[in-house]
């Protein structure tokens, strides 16, 4: 409930042009963990941290799962060269936590 980091634990490895995500595998080891909440990070090997199409896809799509769970998504950071994104800061995704 304080926020505390519990675990780092990456879910999937990507290639240059992206991966496949399965929303439900991203909230596994949080339901273990009986976590309080996840905040979902990725990069991306372009340098470029805008958030693509498919990230804010999976962003709605995990924020609505967490709420479901009772496991809220704090956040999901996209992370460039030497820069990163917040898309609860800049998505207009309703993280409502």
């Amino acid at each position: 409930r304080k926020r505390r980091l519990l675990a780092v634990i990456p879910v999937y490895v990507g290639t240059v042009s992206g991966t496949q995500v399965r929303v439900g595998e991203l909230f596994t080891e949080a339901v273990r963990r009986n976590a309080a909440a996840i905040l979902l990070a990725h990069n991306h090997p372009s340098g470029d941290p805008t958030p693509s199409a498919d990230d804010l896809r999976t962003t709605a799509d995990a924020v609505a799962a967490g709420r479901l769970l009772g496991c809220p998504v704090i956040d999901h950071l996209v992370f460039g060269a030497g820069c990163w994104w917040s898309l609860r800061e800049r998505s207009g995704i309703s993280f409502d936590d």
